[in-house]
């Protein structure tokens, strides 16, 4: 764990000096935005992630979690855009 928490923060440091915004959420908003309950199982994510994005396979559990930090970043990026009165638009899908 203490490894993995000095990766963490080297990682945060130097994406922080390149200039890049750093979003961070717990497992359970992560659950939430995807699965709907933030006591989601892993097999449950997997399942919506898969649904959502129109997969033909289910993914692994590693891969799946990690479209899940997306679909929850994307989902969260357009709701504070809206609040905010921003526009948001999609250029060949992605978010801009």
């Amino acid at each position: 764990a203490l490894k993995l928490g000095q990766a963490r923060g080297a990682a945060i440091v130097a994406a922080t000096n390149s200039g890049l915004t750093i979003a961070e959420y717990s497992a359970r908003q992560i659950k939430q935005a995807v699965v709907g309950t933030g006591a989601a199982d892993k097999s449950q994510v997997q399942h919506m992630v898969k649904t959502i994005l129109k997969l033909p396979g289910t993914p692994q559990a590693d891969a799946a979690d990690a479209l899940a930090v997306a679909l929850c970043h994307a989902h969260s990026h357009t709701s504070i855009a809206r609040l905010a009165g921003q526009a948001t638009k999609t250029v060949r899908g992605r978010l801009r």
